[in-house]
């Protein structure tokens, strides 16, 4: 980590940080772990941070947990938080799927998936986030009515996550972006949110430029639990 980052991790962890141990299955008590009882937003990894900070400075309202591996991400993210002075995030390092069993079902306003590694090896599509049995995992925890927004560059994990969103029973396309459950890439509606909802709109990535700039489409997928 940078100096900024270290400095940052070892002023804010304390307050701000969720090591997340294999294993460990205790019931994670949101309301304790942000001071207050509030809607909350899990965003699976979050890369340096940005998205998480830009959309928690957004939406005072609502309180954001953010879970990354990679170690300077969590300093970068802790960096942002004292620059501007958020009190709406927590920063958990660790796995995201040991995570999700200390959350109770029902519970999250909105799951984040925004650019998660594709594995774009056919061997490696196995290693994917965006699947069947972690959708379930991850519509179990949201409220009825709540959001589960996945975002990718490349089409064929598009079409994957799509299915995968589709499969479930329990789940429907937010809004009138997919009105007919087919992929659609959003680059021109970035704002467009369903009717009712005044969630804040998801800042563009790093991965999202980068994607772009290779000619691939953003794909966002947003379903709604029933």
């Amino acid at each position: 980590m940078s100096a900024r980052h270290a400095d940052a991790r070892a002023a804010l962890w304390p307050a701000y940080g969720l090591t997340v141990h294999d294993g460990d299955r205790t019931p994670l008590d949101l309301a304790a772990l942000f001071g207050r009882d509030a809607p909350v937003v899990w965003e699976i990894g979050f890369g340096m941070g940005e998205t998480t900070a830009a959309m928690a400075s957004a939406d005072p309202g609502r309180d954001y947990l953010g879970v990354e591996v990679h170690t300077p991400g969590i300093g970068n993210l802790l960096a942002l938080v004292g620059e501007l002075g958020l009190t709406n995030v927590r920063v958990a390092h660790g796995d995201a799927l040991q995570l999700v069993h200390r959350i109770a079902p029902g519970t999250l306003d909105a799951v984040h998936v925004f650019f998660p590694d594709p594995w774009p090896k056919a061997r490696h599509h196995k290693r994917r986030l965006v699947r069947p049995g972690t959708v379930a995992l991850l519509r179990d925890r949201l409220r009825p009515g709540g959001l589960l927004h996945c975002a990718t560059d490349w089409p064929d994990y598009a079409a994957a996550m799509l299915d995968a969103l589709d499969a479930d029973r329990d789940l429907q396309p937010a809004g009138d972006e997919l009105p007919a459950r087919t992929v659609k890439a959003l680059n021109a509606d970035r704002d467009l949110q369903p009717a009712g909802d005044d969630r804040p709109a998801r800042p563009e990535t790093k991965f999202e430029r980068r994607g772009a700039l290779a000619g691939r489409p953003i794909t966002d997928l947003r379903y709604v639990r029933h």
